[in-house]
């Protein structure tokens, strides 16, 4: 593919590919995910603290909601240019030494990396942590051709060797608590042994002497990108570790795979995100790494580099007014990190290499909201809003949810008719019918409001509901529901100013 097809039809990748979406419902999944007490414990711990050294760091800065709204514009402005300020960037990756590919999806991406690799002559390579990797199950498909993958990031190296996937964009191993990571070291490095303490240091330095044999003989790394610049063909990888350091400038070859969406037009573009991503991932000021290169530069790191530009799915999601501002995510996962549902369920539950939030929109989108499960991850929200609040480049992703939900319910209704069967309204579809003609009648609400006393006496002496029927049952199965008030606001308002007027 020598172009990208931003022009043509949108054409999500099939069901399947890659890693996006498994075949679990999330309600199923979440289910079991909540009898998991010590991840769940593990999560909120993690979540916590996370969320409160950003809290601090974002304090500091008395222009933040400016940098948030000039995130969001800079986003909006290159998906506004996204072809354009793509073939610019070819144009410049390539005037540099390097070399470009376009991947239209999983398959194709996977393909590329795995014969560049191959025309190496080598079995194994060193990986930079990426989700657009992750995305594509890229991992899989190198050791299907027999090449080894070590991931080099500490938490990717945990899940990596625990033969899981990731819970989490920044910190894959969340759900894991130091002497979980202690336990597995010991089973599966062969340098380590029972004497290896639980102490953070400690295990940082069994990971440190695990890798570095690594870094020093292998000779091809596998990495992503934060950020594209495309009037430099610069591209950017920001990390707190140093491996990605390492695997940037040691190997002979390097290989990046990148969504299409991470551009930026201009390097003076940066000088916003750099300040928005660490802030929000990491709570820190600035990443205590950034790397930046351009092109190759000889006797000076990689000597040969390859560009994988990766479409799958997301010229689809450009091509949605409603949906596409989700490919403004800088990845930072602040809004896994304030999300109620993630808190209690963690990132396993979705079935996705994209959980929480940020998740539940983007991953319907890339393969189709009626592709799998998909459809169910719009629903894995209470719709707070807490999640658009901590997204640093402002993506309202409750109203994108609801745009989804709208989908699903369409798709269904959709299939049913294909299939030439009435469609059966579901519990879910008869409430809502219901508050529609109820809330959209002044009168019909006020009506409607006189039955709270029916709910009190329901609720009995402890004043809860601890049992409701049908689908308002799946609430009560979890937590108990506060009795209704004696009287509604309207209802007291109206008392109020009778009263107010007859004391005149």
């Amino acid at each position: 593919m020598s172009r990208v097809s931003l022009g043509m039809p949108a054409v999500r990748p099939a069901h399947g590919q890659g890693n996006i979406r498994l075949d679990t419902p999330f309600p199923a999944a979440a289910r079991e995910q909540l009898g998991n007490a010590q991840m769940r414990a593990n999560i909120r711990h993690a979540t916590h603290t996370i969320r409160g050294k950003r809290a601090r760091v974002v304090e500091e800065l008395p222009d933040w909601q400016a940098l948030r709204q000039a995130g969001s514009a800079l986003k909006q402005r290159t998906m506004a240019r996204l072809p354009e300020l793509l073939a610019q960037l070819e144009e410049n990756v390539t005037a540099r030494g390097g070399v470009v590919h376009w991947a239209r999806d999983a398959a194709e991406a996977n393909r590329i990396v795995t014969d560049l690799v191959k025309a190496k002559g080598v079995d194994e390579v060193i990986k930079v942590k990426s989700m657009a990797t992750q995305e594509i199950g890229l991992e899989e498909a190198l050791a299907a051709e027999g090449i080894a993958a070590t991931e080099t990031d500490l938490a990717e190296l945990i899940v990596q060797l625990a033969h899981e996937k990731p819970s989490h964009i920044l910190v894959p191993a969340i759900h894991k608590n130091r002497e979980q990571i202690r336990e597995l070291f010991v089973a599966e490095m062969a340098d380590t042994d029972e004497s290896l303490t639980s102490d953070p240091a400690a295990l940082a330095e069994a990971a440190r002497r695990h890798l570095r044999a690594k870094f020093l003989s292998t000779s091809v790394a596998i990495s992503g990108a934060n950020f594209g610049v495309a009037e430099t063909g610069t591209l950017a990888v920001v990390e707190s570790e140093g491996n990605g350091r390492m695997c940037l400038t040691l190997p002979e070859t390097l290989i990046t795979v990148m969504g299409i969406e991470k551009l930026v037009p201009e390097f003076q573009d940066l000088e916003v995100f750099l300040q928005l991503l660490p802030r929000s991932s990491t709570g820190e000021r600035m990443n205590p790494y950034t790397s930046m290169w351009t092109g190759v530069t000889e006797g000076d790191g990689p000597q040969e580099f390859h560009l994988v530009l990766l479409d799958n799915g997301r010229s689809a999601v450009l091509s949605d007014p409603k949906g596409r501002s989700a490919l403004h995510c800088i990845r930072c996962s602040a809004c896994m990190n304030v999300c109620p549902v993630y808190e209690q369920t963690g990132g396993h539950a979705y079935g996705s290499v994209y959980p929480g939030p940020i998740g539940a929109i983007l991953s319907p989108q890339l393969t189709g909201v009626d592709a799998g499960e998909n459809g169910t991850l719009p629903y894995a929200s209470s719709l707070c809003g807490a999640c658009f609040d901590a997204c640093p480049v402002a993506i309202d992703i409750p109203e994108i949810l609801v745009h989804l939900r709208d989908q699903d319910v369409r798709a269904r209704h959709a299939r049913a008719r294909q299939e030439r069967k009435v469609p059966v309204p579901s519990q879910m579809d008869l409430m809502m019918k219901g508050a529609r003609t109820v809330m959209s009648s002044g009168t019909a609400m006020s009506l409607a409001e006189r039955g709270l006393p029916l709910g009190r006496l329901a609720a009995g002496r402890d004043r809860t509901l601890g049992w409701l029927p049908g689908i308002a049952g799946g609430w009560t199965d979890q937590r108990d529901v506060p009795a209704p008030p004696r009287q509604a606001f309207r209802h007291w308002w109206a008392a109020r100013r009778t009263d107010e007027e007859d004391s005149k």
